[in-house]
């Protein structure tokens, strides 16, 4: 049965320092109308993944500007999401992934999890996260009545899928209103929904992973976890799986060693309960590294929480993250953020954040990864400038309050009936 997310609260005025309070103003005039409104989003998991984190605060944001907003998360076996990460590995273009063993399993928790929401009454707006409890709207929309808005949140890439799961999946997402995409690369031609709105993803700039810490307070955190602080510091923060490549980062790393022998390697990831891929990789990772003492893979298994990532990227002198495939990634956001240049994939909705040559650089290669690290490295005064030119990049488009803002957009164009297609980017 699914179960309801408590929040910590949050204050749209606490805000106002880093989005400016003109920002703050537009949120609550959007928010006026849809006041006492309610808004239920629905996902797979309550830790462990960029949504969640995206939930953690724009839950307790709605609630403070008089949306009644709530957070619910599906209850599955570990068989259903060694379905659905089969299923997210071919919707972002994984050839030979099982797509049958597993469907009755799929098909038959979303019945019983929509069992359990139908007792909700009407919501206004419904938010459904990805691919796991996508066919929810199949079972609830008639039950819940044309009151209730439908909207399908996509979070991964979706711009060339295996055949076979976007056949699968592409019938339940036509059930919804609305779909929200990353970018417009990722909206699938002919989808057959009212509206289509493209917003980003967003880092909260207050959490405890984002708020600004001092530059010695990091380093003491880090060396706490066997890095020397005096050394150069290179970290990917990820799940462990392979679209985040952290065999490559490895790789990279041992390239970029021959030029700076002292730099040191942190791989920082997350093990989330919808994702049964993520121990084999942190082990597989582990192996690669292959016992070298300046390389440390480290996850919350090893004790490491939100403020100790915040350290880890605080105190880098680079940040990577090396995918070859990406729906957006939140720890790209959140390198900038630190005001540290970041490196990485050149994939995804990862360009939307780094801009090549000013912010960091994109990179197709291990061996282009490790040429642009090493050159950052060698390079103080260079990074120092591109990771400025990042958190300023972040502070106009990648904060909470814009994708608030956007949100609020979305739900006043449902709220008014119109039936026209909407592909409105905020950056």
């Amino acid at each position: 049965m699914a179960k309801t997310i408590r929040t910590a609260t949050r204050s749209l005025n606490d805000y106002a320092k880093v989005a400016g309070e003109s920002v703050l103003e537009e949120i609550r005039a959007l928010a006026e109308p849809l006041r006492g409104a309610e808004v239920l989003h629905i996902n797979s998991t309550a830790y462990g993944g960029g949504v969640a984190e995206i939930l953690n605060t724009i839950v307790p944001l709605m609630k403070d500007i008089g949306l009644a907003a709530t957070w619910s998360v599906i209850e599955a076996p570990p068989e259903f999401f060694e379905f659905t990460k089969a299923l997210h590995n071919a919707l972002q273009g994984m050839a030979g992934q099982d797509l049958v063993s597993g469907l009755d399993t799929y098909l038959g928790v979303n019945e019983r999890e929509a069992a359990s929401f139908s007792r909700l009454g009407n919501p206004d707006f419904v938010i459904v996260h990805d691919p796991q409890p996508a066919p929810l709207a199949a079972h609830l929309r008639d039950k819940f009545g044309p009151k209730t808005k439908w909207i399908w949140r996509c979070h991964i890439d979706l711009s060339s899928p295996a055949e076979e799961a976007w056949s699968l999946l592409r019938p339940f997402v036509e059930r919804y209103d609305a779909v929200i995409f990353t970018m417009p690369a990722y909206a699938k031609e002919g989808l057959r929904v009212r509206r289509l709105a493209v917003i980003p993803p967003s880092i909260d700039p207050l959490s405890p992973k984002n708020v600004e810490m001092p530059l010695q307070t990091a380093k003491r955190i880090v060396a706490g976890y066997g890095l020397d602080p005096s050394r150069p510091i290179v970290v990917q923060v990820s799940r462990f799986d392979p679209w985040k490549d952290p065999l490559g980062v490895i790789d990279a790393y041992r390239i970029v060693k021959h030029e700076v022998p002292t730099v040191q390697l942190a791989l920082i990831g997350s093990m989330a309960a919808d994702d049964p891929e993520g121990m084999a990789y942190y082990r597989m990772s582990v192996e690669h590294a292959a016992g070298d003492p300046d390389v440390h893979v480290l996850s919350n298994l090893n004790g490491v929480g939100n403020a100790d990532v915040n350290a880890f990227q605080t105190a880098a002198d680079v940040v990577v993250q090396k995918s070859v495939r990406e729906g957006f990634g939140l720890t790209v956001s959140e390198g900038l953020w630190k005001a540290r240049p970041v490196v990485a994939g050149n994939v995804g909705g990862i360009p939307l954040q780094v801009e090549d040559g000013k912010s960091g650089f994109l990179v197709g290669s291990v061996e282009e990864c490790a040429q642009r690290i090493s050159y950052l490295l060698s390079n103080p005064a260079k990074a120092q400038e591109m990771g400025a030119c990042g958190k300023d990049h972040v502070r106009r488009h990648f904060l909470s309050t814009r994708h608030l803002t956007d949100y609020l957009t979305l739900f006043k164009a449902l709220a008014e009936g119109s039936d026209s297609a909407a592909r409105e980017s905020a950056v």
